[in-house]
């Protein structure tokens, strides 16, 4: 083996010569198809040992062979290893690196038992049957049509792809990139590409603007080139829009655009005007200051403005009802005592087309919606009811006794024609839209939603305000409130039964900007607080609780009834971090396991789902279980909520593990028990929605383990509002006199 390179501490220096390394890929320790880095595991020849070796590749399989130019490094953790400037992978061309090769889940239809099959069939001539003499294939054992032609598309498939990876593999986009490009672009991917290379980031998912621009300079693209300097705007305002705004201040967005792309500021202020022209962008005024909004989100915000407008107009279907006999009548019907804020949330939502009623935890919102849906089934109206998550919706049926449906399902939403059939062409045959948890929706869901209810229906919004805002852009339940226009109840009262309840207490008390207290004897108590001092001793005192104490105390699953809820991804106490601790403790030896993307999975696996999947109707946000792992055919099997559905390995980045994970992640759902952990390496996201939204999360169980300082910044910073323009618009529009601006 060669000796180390000189510079132990792993630096390249220019005096260092190249050497060139060469072997057979034994194992992919680990790759990212995103930025194609990988660490692999070499049977060189000569050497006793397997040799460590890391560079980049944008697809990599074990039993392939590999050519590198690099030099050897001596890493202070990981020991010596060759770190390749330049790598080559070439088809294998030994037996056992076909079989490798053909086993790694790569094709789908071959696995690691199918690959030994067809190596001692046709031995080295196995790639040439698979592709010009498929029905070779039949006169193997278990073999049929099916699983030929499975075999034989999915290779025909990879060697596309294959001839795409030539195109991109100096450009980090992997082979699950160049199956998604494939499929959305077909045999002219390379064509759609070499063409506007921007248009990537906009068609695919999982590739963004950074990549499209790395490919389009290879191309030859100027820098200074308005396909590119509109492409960067359009990428500047989406980031802002990942960030919760439906608009950017013009001269924030001109510097923005012009530090991502190194361009002067009036080259951009062209493609801003281009962009504006074309009707990508539209250009408005906020707070007296030039902005600029996505035109889809532009359309969003008037459509809500319009439908609040169009809905508020008439009076409601079933007429006018006298509060009094019906909250009368509903308390005898129900045996409950109404406080006057419930009274007079049911006797608004009554006699409403558009109510609002929002609220803290224990304030009652579920008795307010039960009355009212008891009072109006009473009188024959039709009721449809719907919440942004499968979860949500669930627990709305669950409360009510009633169907309740995911807004996405409601509209029924085809994920082939990426549209809703209920809109307002198509609207919803019904009386009464109850929509809960509409703190979670955002801007454009609320316009569809409001777009499919008839001009004659009323619609009931609950949620609570003082949660986090929806994931996607907007401030929606927030805009509606502050507009004035929709008569809104908040309900302040904490009823006795909840006031029992230190979760409860302690929600409202963040809320106000007050530190959570613990009594001295907190023996029966629902709500702990641990202190640490270092963020080392929130992670041990987490895992600890986690994996023995709360499981011991409480007699809770830690992982069915356990989350983990931290307000970031990256970094020591982040949900990336703490999942890869928290699987080693909780699932170890589980088999049979894969990795991809960064994760490895096995049986019994908690997940989370990163996307809105239409096609197998499953959201961001949905939590899930591993439920089986088949190796042969590359499949894995999800359960959510007793549904059971199939992924494909190349599927995999649509998923996370979840045994943490993101506040954010987290709304619209509540777990038996939640454990949050709060440093001050969280600092940029340490604000009080945040934290009010993870405690109130918890339903039998909060546990806080966290440093003194960073909850106290937790509980008294407030965020910075969303930029937005639709309580403008709601205001704006023609609201007749005498509805809505009703606050309780």
């Amino acid at each position: 083996m060669p000796a180390p390179a000189p510079d132990a501490a792993g630096h390249e220096p220019g005096a260092t010569p190249l050497e060139r390394l060469a072997g057979a890929v034994e194992r992919v320790t680990f790759h990212s198809p995103e930025s194609g880095f990988c660490v692999l595991r070499l049977k060189v020849r000569g050497a006793r040992d397997l040799v460590t070796l890391t560079g980049q590749a944008a697809s990599v399989t074990a039993g392939e062979y590999v050519e590198a130019d690099g030099w050897w490094v001596n890493d202070r953790k990981h020991g010596l290893q060759f770190k390749a400037r330049q790598l080559t992978v070439i088809p294998p061309s030994t037996l056992d690196g076909i079989e490798r090769y053909l086993g790694s889940g790569m094709v789908k239809g071959i696995g690691p038992h199918f690959a030994r099959t067809l190596v001692r069939a046709f031995g080295e001539r196995v790639f040439d049957v698979i592709e010009d003499n498929p029905e070779q294939l039949l006169t193997l054992p278990g073999i049929g049509p099916k699983r030929q032609r499975r075999v034989t598309d999915a290779w025909a498939e990879q060697k596309v792809i294959r001839g795409i990876m030539v195109f991109l593999q100096s450009h980090g986009v992997g082979t699950a990139r160049a199956v998604r490009i494939y499929k959305t672009y077909g045999d002219e991917a390379v064509e759609r590409v070499r063409e506007n290379p921007y248009r990537l980031a906009l068609d695919i998912h999982g590739i963004g603007f950074k990549t499209a621009d790395q490919i389009a300079q290879r191309l030859g693209i100027p820098l200074d080139s308005p396909m590119r300097a509109g492409a960067g705007v359009r990428h500047v305002l989406q980031e802002i829009a990942g960030e919760g705004h439906c608009a950017a201040f013009l001269d924030l967005l001109t510097a923005k655009a012009a530090t991502l792309l190194g361009i002067p500021p009036p080259i951009v202020t062209q493609a801003i005007a281009a962009e504006i022209a074309a009707e990508n962008l539209v250009a408005e005024t906020i707070d007296e200051r030039p902005a600029v909004l996505l035109a889809s989100l532009q359309r969003a915000e008037v459509g809500i403005a319009r439908g609040v407008a169009r809905l508020t107009r008439d009076p409601t279907p079933w007429g006018c009802i006298d509060a009094d006999k019906a909250l009368g009548w509903v308390e005898g019907q129900t045996g409950l005592a109404l406080s006057a804020s419930q009274r007079a949330a049911i006797a608004t939502a009554i006699n409403g087309k558009l109510t609002i009623v929002t609220g803290g935890p224990g304030v009652g919102k579920t008795t307010v919606v039960k009355a009212i849906l008891r009072i109006l089934l009473a009188k024959g109206v039709d009721v449809r009811l719907c919440a942004p998550t499968g979860r949500a919706a669930k627990r709305l049926a669950e409360l009510t006794g009633r169907e309740a449906k995911t807004i996405h399902r409601l509209l029924e939403f085809d994920p082939q024609a990426m549209a809703f059939k209920r809109d307002q062409y198509s609207p919803l045959p019904t009386d009464l839209v109850v929509c809960d948890e509409v703190s979670m929706v955002d801007t454009a869901l609320l316009n569809q939603l409001l777009r499919a209810v008839p001009t004659a229906a009323a619609v009931l919004l609950v949620g609570d305000v003082d949660q986090l805002p929806s994931v996607g852009p907007g401030a929606v339940l927030a805009d509606l409130i502050g507009s004035g226009q929709i008569a809104t109840v908040r309900l302040t009262e904490v009823f006795r039964q909840a006031a029992a309840s230190r979760i409860v207490v302690n929600a409202h008390r963040i809320n106000q900007g007050q530190r959570p207290e613990v009594p001295a004897d907190a023996a029966d108590s629902d709500f702990y607080l641990i202190r640490c001092e270092t963020p080392e001793q929130v992670q041990e005192r987490l895992l600890r609780a986690v994996s023995e104490r709360i499981p011991a105390r409480f007699g809770l699953d830690p992982i069915r009834d356990i989350q983990v809820l931290t307000p970031m991804n990256r970094g020591g106490l982040g949900a990336r971090a703490l999942n890869v601790a928290l699987q080693a403790l909780l699932n170890p030896s589980a088999q049979p396991r894969i990795q991809r993307f960064g994760w490895t999975y096995a049986p019994g696996d908690k997940v989370i789902q990163l996307v809105n999947n239409y096609d197998k109707e499953v959201f961001n946000g949905d939590i899930g279980r591993v439920a089986a792992i088949d190796t042969e055919e590359g499949l894995l099997q999800l359960d959510f909520d007793g549904r059971r559905l199939e992924y494909e390995q190349g599927e995999l980045d649509e998923i996370a593990l979840a045994y943490a994970t993101t506040v954010h992640k987290a709304q619209g759902s509540e777990y038996p028990a939640v454990v949050i952990p709060l440093a001050m390496q969280h600092f940029t996201l340490l604000q009080r929605n945040l934290l009010y939204t993870a405690v109130t999360r918890g339903k039998r169980l909060v546990v806080l383990i966290a440093e003194p300082r960073a909850l106290n910044m937790a509980v008294h910073r407030t965020g910075a509002g969303r930029l937005t323009r639709l309580r403008q618009r709601l205001c704006e529009e023609q609201v007749p006199e005498g509805q809505g601006r009703l606050g309780l």
